[in-house]
């Protein structure tokens, strides 16, 4: 059995050192490849098995599950408009994003299900209550996704124009509120524009919630290389929020994410994973969600990324300490990126318990 043990975990991780991925955000292919589907350890630790796995959330959050799968059963968006109302703009900002980011998120992937219909109790909502600003909100945030999904789409500047509207639209209605200006950030950055005219609307975020974790997430994305900045740019960025940040914020861990916007597109030198940038950026990240409180609805986010991180740089018991805080809901970067990301989410568990259990261990 323990030569079985120490074999399969041969084969994870070289699954995951040395097959080149195609692409960034699909170095997941390489564990699932490595692992196969009917891996998964779940059982002996207590793991929420794959087949239970929740794609919609990073983590869990009960009242707001109830209202997407009222929207998705009855196409009745009262459950939906109620949650947003009772969650406070100032005293749970960060909650509140993450509310508008997931029903949003649902109303594009029921869109894409089933096209022309998918999603319609967003569109009654808006037609029914047009004043409600929780429904402006998250059409503005749907019409930024569905773009941005897609920028090759011939509609993509069209639906960000629409996106900007009514990002205005719901500002009106929610005086303060910063969740319009954050999604008006990712309009912002599709529709290219200037650092100047960026940075202005960062400003007007930071002016209102100066240690929002999404917000930052969200203007990370403009300074990456992928769209508008460099890697330098982003990093750079990413270090000045995690040095300004108080203690308890999850800021320290965003140089984690402007790490993994850059890794290279093929990773073939298993000691990347133990360099001093990735190490140190690992570190930071762990500092955050230890001093983080438990009840930050963006800590999951971030406990999902270190634990891929972990994985890659064979601390394996670490990721399992990840895996086991975070399992159940996995609806968070790296997993998103991935064609299957139960599949990834699943295999890079599977090497962490292996290697635990092997007594493999870099750290």
């Amino acid at each position: 059995m323990e030569f079985f043990v120490i074999l399969l975990l041969v084969v994870l991780v070289c699954g995951l050192v040395a097959m080149p991925a195609l692409r960034r955000r699909r170095a997941g292919q390489a564990a699932a490849a490595g692992a196969g589907p009917a891996v998964d350890p779940f059982g002996p630790h207590g793991f929420v098995p794959p087949g239970q796995l929740d794609v919609r959330l990073p983590g869990p959050d009960p009242e707001l599950l109830a209202a997407v799968d009222e929207a998705r059963r009855t196409q009745d968006w009262k459950p939906a408009a109620d949650l947003l109302r009772r969650t406070d703009a100032t005293t749970a900002a960060e909650l509140r994003w993450q509310r508008v980011q997931t029903l949003a998120g649902a109303a594009v992937r029921e869109l894409a299900e089933a096209p022309g219909t998918g999603g319609m109790w967003l569109r009654h909502w808006r037609v029914v209550a047009p004043e409600d600003a929780g429904g402006a909100m998250v059409q503005a945030e749907f019409l930024a996704q569905q773009a941005l999904r897609d920028p090759s789409s011939q509609d993509f500047r069209m639906i960000l124009e629409e996106a900007r509207t009514v990002c205005a639209e719901a500002e009106r209605l929610a005086p303060g509120d910063v969740v319009p200006a954050i999604t008006g950030l990712g309009v912002a950055r599709g529709l290219g524009a200037g650092e100047a005219e960026f940075q202005s609307a960062w400003e007007a975020v930071t002016a209102r919630a100066p240690q929002h974790m999404g917000a930052h997430l969200a203007a990370l994305r403009y300074w990456s290389a992928k769209w508008h900045g460099s890697q330098d740019q982003a990093e750079a960025f990413a270090r000045r929020a995690a040095a300004s940040a108080p203690q308890g914020s999850l800021l320290p861990a965003l140089p984690l994410f402007a790490v993994y916007d850059h890794l290279p597109d093929v990773q073939l030198v298993r000691s990347l994973f133990q360099s001093v940038v990735i190490r140190d950026a690992i570190e930071a990240a762990q500092y955050a969600v230890t001093h983080a409180p438990e009840s930050h609805p963006v800590l999951p986010h971030v406990r999902h990324l270190l634990a891929w991180f972990l994985v890659r740089a064979e601390r394996y018991g670490e990721a399992l300490e990840q895996f086991r805080k975070a399992d159940g809901h996995i609806g968070a970067i790296p997993w998103t990126y991935e064609p299957d990301p139960v599949a990834a989410y699943a295999s890079y568990r599977a090497v962490a318990v292996a290697g635990w259990e092997s007594g493999r261990n870099s750290a």
